[in-house]
Parts: C-alpha cells; structure tokens; sequence
C-alpha cells in the first residue's frame, strides 16, 4: 500500500471510530467529512459500512488486548487489573455504539473483531491471574464470572448513563466484592 493510501486508511479509521462511537446511526459520508478524504475513498478501502464498522471493533478491541498486556507487565498486579477493568468500563458507551451500529447494519462481528475479542479475554484472563497470586483479588473468582462483572458494569453505565463520580463508586462497590476474603 502507497504512503498516501495508508494514511488516508489510518485518517478513516480515527474518523470512523469516533463518529460510530459517538452515534451508532452515523453515515460513512460523516466518516469521510471528518477524515477529510472523499467518500470513494473511504469505499476504495472499506466496500462496505459494515466492513468499516468491523475493522473499527476489531481496532478497539486490539488496543484493549494490548492495554492489558502492557498492564501486565507491571509491579503492582493488582492496580494494573483494577486500571484495566476501570478502563473498559469508563470506554464501554463508545465500544458498544460500534458494536450497536454492526448489529443495525444487519450484521454480527466477524472472524477479526472475535479474534480480536478473543485475545482480550486471555490478556484479562492474565490480568486477572496476577492480581489473585499478588493477593489483590479474591482466589475464588473465576475469570467468566469477573468477565461477566466487567461486561454487566459496562453495559449498565451505558444503558443509565452514568456520571463519571456514579461510576466511580460502582466500580468500587464491584472491586469491594472482589477484594480477598480475610
């Protein structure tokens, strides 16, 4: 791929995962006028809404995947767990208007975005591993179950919209029931 096409790819999708992720019913035309390329161009590379609305989950998760496997090479496991989990959730109203939006175009995520899903879950899985052996995080609690927790609590500040400070203290109230037992 040419220099010039690469950017005009990268400048697509900055562009689509911030109007998918602010509106799930936004159009490529918004994505094109906010890359600032022609909306052939955002085709040439993406043929469809559905294929652009992919590789934009798929991006999201990748970073995710990765946050949490720069996270886990930390000292303190348990911060670098309780970091990421925090972050999933504050990040969870944009993620799920993409997800939204793939699901509005008549489609369910591809074979990239549950790879990309997939190795999200193994790096979390790790997090979550280190913050047990470090004492962080009760020895109990199996990785589905926390998966679930991190996933109901995105969802649910989504769904109520959430102040940051609400937010906040339900997240502590989760990580109080996940704190070792004495």
């Amino acid at each position: 791929m040419r220099a010039d096409a690469r950017d005009n790819r990268a400048r697509i999708m900055t562009a689509a995962d911030d109007v998918f992720g602010r509106s799930p019913s936004a159009s490529t035309d918004d994505v094109a006028r906010l890359a600032g390329v022609g909306i052939a161009t955002v085709f040439r590379h993406f043929p469809t809404k559905t294929e652009l609305l992919e590789a934009v989950l798929t991006l999201r998760l990748e970073r995710l995947r990765d946050r949490a496997l720069e996270l886990a090479g930390s000292d303190d496991p348990g911060k670098a767990f309780f970091e990421f989990f925090t972050q999933v959730v504050s990040e969870s109203a944009s993620k799920l208007a993409i997800s939204e939006a793939l699901t509005a175009a008549g489609a369910a995520a591809g074979e990239d975005a549950r790879a990309a899903g997939r190795g999200m879950r193994e790096a979390f899985n790790g997090l979550l591993t280190a913050a047990q052996r470090a004492g962080a995080v009760r020895s109990d609690a199996e990785t589905a179950e926390v998966y679930a927790l991190m996933i109901g609590a995105s969802r649910g500040a989504t769904a109520a919209n959430l102040e940051p400070r609400v937010r906040d203290r339900m997240l502590g109230l989760i990580y109080d029931g996940l704190a070792p037992r004495s």
